[in-house]
């Protein structure tokens, strides 16, 4: 029998910083109103030259060069991402010619905000199964193109970037495991989260997903934990999908992990969906906010109001 383990991390915003000040000056809104009700202060936002896979490949060669790997390695390429206008060639195959990989298997999932730890348990059950020895996984949104910029209860929240993980098979008692996925939904209640239309424009029933998320998910992400063989009080962070400061301090609490740090990245980078979980792990990986094997909690939840949650060590 193999494991898998993520090997490294990395992550990519693009230059341009939108503020609140800045959008104080489209729509009727003020910073205070902002940080009052979701935390955020500012987003990165792509500009028309900056496609997804763009953000995607920066984040991608981030991540293969903390592990020490070569495009040519991989041979699974998965990209979550709900922001892809074209249907074909998929993100993965795009994500692929830009680093220059000669012929990996190519998949996109779209599981909206979740779409990362979906992705990350596909990466682990290929490798488990024999099917892949080493995969890229990617989170990606560019958010920015499906916001309608005059709507004050939307285009405050989003925001664009990239995360991405190398996942390798390992021996099962591998210190960097990926633990037992813990994942589901609620399709009854798909309209709470939309990206519909043509143009397609992002739209949610923000208090339904607040409701959801704080009361149904906490005791989903501790039965993650407890899949894994750890307590809440073991894990050393939890990174939450970063929607809303609002939604995260409360579930992080309710999950019960008190000595963990609490990933906060929304606060500087909005609402990136996919991309938000592996943006704001590598963002602890890189300051030093958690070392080599320490237990972290990855949960994803949102559009399709789905989740998907994970206890990994850190690489």
């Amino acid at each position: 029998m193999i494991g898998s383990r993520i090997a490294a991390v990395g992550h990519y915003q693009p230059a341009r910083v939108l503020t609140n000040e800045d959008l104080a000056g489209m729509v009727d809104t003020s910073d205070a109103w902002i940080t009052s009700r979701v935390g955020i202060r500012t987003r990165h936002i792509a500009g028309p030259d900056e496609p997804v896979d763009e953000l995607a490949a920066y984040a991608a060669a981030k991540a293969l060069a903390a592990a020490g790997r070569t495009p040519a390695e991989i041979d699974l390429v998965l990209v979550a991402t709900s922001t892809a206008i074209d249907r074909s060639p998929n993100m993965a195959a795009r994500v692929a010619a830009r680093l220059g990989m000669p012929g990996p298997a190519v998949m996109d999932i779209n599981v909206v905000c979740a779409g990362f730890t979906h992705a990350l348990a596909t990466a682990d059950h290929a490798v488990r199964a024999g099917g892949a020895n080493r995969v890229l996984v990617v989170g990606a949104d560019k958010m920015s193109e499906v916001t309608d910029w005059t709507d004050r209860s939307t285009c405050v929240l989003v925001g664009d970037g990239a995360g991405a993980a190398v996942v390798e098979a390992c021996a099962p008692e591998g210190e960097a495991g990926i633990g037992p996925v813990l994942w589901g939904s609620v399709p009854t209640m798909g309209h709470a989260v939309r990206i519909e239309g043509t143009p397609p424009r992002f739209a949610q029933e923000g208090q339904s997903v607040y409701r959801w998320a704080t009361t149904q998910l906490p005791v989903v992400a501790r039965r993650a934990c407890e899949q894994a063989g750890l307590a809440p009080a073991d894990l050393a962070a939890v990174v939450l999908h970063q929607a809303n400061l609002r939604i995260i301090e409360p579930l992080a609490q309710r999950i019960g992990a008190v000595n963990a740090v609490v990933a906060r990245d929304v606060t500087e980078s909005g609402n990136t969906s996919a991309a938000s979980i592996p943006l704001a792990f590598s963002k602890l990986v890189e300051r030093g906010d958690v070392t080599s094997g320490d237990p972290v909690l990855l949960f994803g939840f949102g559009g399709n109001l789905s989740y998907a949650g994970q206890v990994v060590r850190c690489p």
